[in-house]
């Protein structure tokens, strides 16, 4: 296959039927033009919209066609002209989203337990008085032959089609009759939620699977993507009914700008190139006739290049047909950029951290992702640590260390493939719950130096409350850090906002932090001031501790989901000074500011490692989105990158700088005149 374009953008065109003039105004040189100017050489374009609506001359369906759409041709002539340019168009169209469809056939939308239509995401139900188009269509229905004729059409229609985009195909909980009786053969209870949702995930699996196969039956080498708004762990088990994956990840829409580090860094791993997508939205899809401010939208495209992932943008086309000048000039100013950077960005990362990923027992979606794995990416990237992130199907050896961040069960087969790893020399961070069993009654992970208490701290309802998150810090207690893990701290008591899990350290295993409880957890009976209660001095429990081989280091506090709620800086200090005790050194050091990203990438055929250092800082200058607005530049940052080849050169690139540079004890040292933005710094091996 063919690998991705580097500049993309998704054209959405959701156009209500009863809009006018659809396309009056089209011009396919001008359209074609534009995009040249722009530098997009790929754009994924509308066969069929949410509302239904369809956008070229369909035979099959006519009454679908948009019933104001002028030119009939509209989608033929926005493939010819790309074409006639050199710019790939992938084919777009809906799937469980569908307004003409969901209200002429009610008996094909999903419902929930209660009989009630599911809404977007499926999530709940549908209010028949709110706007939109996101009754859920059901794909155990007659609704998939419906569909299978219509990509039929596209294919045949558009013969040799560049690739297919099929939009909203995710899991879905549904109890329609077709879906309880496909259960019930199966054996599934309908009852229970579990089985609802295992059932959910092998449906839409399935059927991702059959269409692939359906379409290679009428184009051998379209790509193929199936979009949910995340790109997570349910995907490996399906990735070959994928040519590549698409990350969906508007930062000022639902997902923030922690969703896409998080995917990508997962996604890159199963093996498919990868293309990462944003928008030139102020906010999210739909938002007409905004901008996204210049700096954002350079920072988002270079990040992607910088953890490996191609460039696409989203725009949706206004109804008359014609692209937004000032949109494509403002699309053009970044892509002028990414084209000079290309070079330099089809590239390996390297990573000396992997990180097992919560989501694979916990689940995760457009915007909501575990907190310990916001928290964990947070630290890892504000300290400059080279990672990716894992499932427990991943190949652990190449990672050095190994985190488990706060939820992680351990069953026996990933108990076996720890030690496995450890035998080989790898470390491993275990956090709160992680390396317990499944029952989390008792740890699973052999040799981690702890056992569990039997008691354990409980409200006076007698609830658990280890790792929940009070406001106040109800149930705080405290860490004296000291030695290796405390240094750069101050040698008294730092709050642990959230209560840890009550452990001891087995015989051979080292206590490096004692925890300290409170005078008394805070409840209506007694309180201290407006928060937690002070330290009572009394050590309560074993808060950090290493295990008798040097391999485990265990921290009983979720110190990643703290992280994520208020970011206590000694939480992250801690917790770099156990990886330092662990690792004794890293890929990448510098000297600049917590808020530079860095990533290192090998280019193995050209023989060369390219180090990308970023500068934008996004900023929560509203209630509903953060914003970047301003690009402050950096200057004469110091940096050191390990290297295990003798080094020609360094360079900043794509300005061809060269720059002074000297190895010592394996490692590329030297200063970067300038980071405005983004900056690429590239090591040229001699041999």
């Amino acid at each position: 296959m063919k690998e991705l374009n580097f500049r993309q953008v998704h054209l959405d065109f959701h156009t209500n039927s009863e809009i006018l003039g659809i396309g009056s105004e089209f011009d396919p040189k001008e359209f074609a033009k534009t995009l040249v100017d722009a530098k997009v050489n790929s754009i994924t374009c509308f066969a069929r919209c949410h509302h239904g609506m369809l956008y070229y001359d369909s035979k099959l369906n006519p009454e679908r066609v948009h019933p104001h759409l002028v030119n009939k041709e509209l989608l033929k002539e926005q493939i010819e002209a790309c074409h006639e340019v050199g710019i790939r168009v992938p084919i777009y169209t809906t799937v469980q989203w569908d307004y003409y469809t969901s209200k002429a056939h009610r008996d094909w939308v999903c419902i929930d337990t209660e009989g009630r239509a599911i809404g977007e995401a499926g999530l709940g139900p549908q209010n028949p008085l709110e706007p939109g188009f996101y009754e859920t269509l059901c794909i155990n229905t007659p609704y998939r032959d419906f569909l299978k004729a219509h990509v039929k059409e596209i294919l045949e229609t558009f013969e040799g089609a560049d690739g297919l985009f099929l939009d909203i195909v995710f899991p879905v909980e549904c109890c329609c009759s077709n879906c309880i009786n496909k259960m019930l053969s199966e054996g599934f209870n309908p009852h229970d939620k579990k089985d609802r949702q295992f059932f959910a995930q092998q449906s839409i699996d399935n059927f991702k699977k059959d269409m692939t196969a359906f379409i290679r039956q009428f184009n051998k080498t379209c790509t193929i993507f199936y979009n949910r708004g995340h790109v997570g762990t349910p995907h490996r088990s399906v990735k070959d009914a994928y040519t590549h994956f698409e990350l969906e990840t508007l930062p000022s829409g639902a997902w923030g700008y922690l969703h896409f580090p998080a995917t990508i860094r997962y996604a890159r791993t199963l093996g498919k190139d990868c293309l990462a997508q944003t928008g030139k939205f102020h906010t999210m899809w739909g938002d007409f006739h905004s901008f996204k401010n210049k700096a954002a939208l350079e920072f988002e495209c270079f990040n992607m290049l910088a953890l490996n992932a191609k460039c696409m943008i989203g725009d949706q086309l206004e109804p008359k047909g014609s692209l937004s000048k000032p949109v494509y000039e403002l699309i053009g100013s970044v892509y002028e950029q990414v084209e000079q950077k290309e070079a330099w960005c089809t590239q390996t990362p390297s990573s000396e951290i992997g990180v097992l990923t919560p989501e694979e027992f916990i689940g995760a979606t457009v915007g909501v992702l575990p907190d310990s794995l916001r928290g964990v990416i947070r630290i890892l990237q504000e300290s400059s640590y080279q990672f990716d992130v894992l499932d427990t199907y991943s190949e652990f050896d190449r990672y050095r260390l190994i985190i488990l961040p706060d939820v992680i069960p351990v069953s026996s087969s990933l108990n076996k493939k720890l030690e496995q790893y450890m035998a080989k020399g790898g470390k491993v961070i275990c956090t709160f719950e992680s390396g317990l069993n499944e029952e989390k009654t008792q740890f699973a992970l052999q040799d981690i130096g702890v056992v569990m208490k039997k008691e354990q701290g409980k409200d006076i309802y007698g609830h658990l409350v280890a790792g929940e998150i009070y406001d106040r810090g109800n149930y705080g207690e405290y860490l004296i850090p000291k030695g290796v893990i405390g240094a750069g701290l101050p040698e008294t008591e730092h709050i642990m906002y959230t209560k840890g899990l009550n452990v001891e350290a087995s015989t051979e295993s080292t206590v490096l932090v004692d925890v300290i409880s409170s005078v008394f957890d805070r409840d209506y009976r007694h309180f201290c001031s407006h928060r937690q209660s002070p330290s009572s001095g009394n050590k309560i429990s074993d808060g950090i501790v290493i295990n008798k081989d040097k391999n485990i280091l265990y921290f009983s506090h979720p110190i990643f989901k703290q992280y994520n709620y208020n970011a206590p800086k000694w939480c992250k200090t801690m917790l770099i000074n156990g990886i330092r005790l662990l690792m004794e050194d890293k890929l990448l050091e510098h000297e600049g500011p917590s808020t530079m990203l860095t990533t290192i990438n090998d280019q193995l055929r050209e023989n060369r490692r390219v180090v990308h250092l970023l500068h934008y800082i996004p900023e929560r200058r509203s209630e509903s989105i953060d914003i970047i607005e301003d690009v402050i530049p950096l200057y004469n940052i110091s940096i050191k990158v390990k290297v295990e080849k003798a080094v020609e050169k360094v360079v900043c690139e794509p300005q061809g700088m060269p720059i002074d540079f000297v190895i010592e004890e394996g490692y590329v040292k030297c200063t970067v005149p300038k980071i405005e933005g983004h900056q690429m710094l590239v090591i040229y091996y001699s041999c």
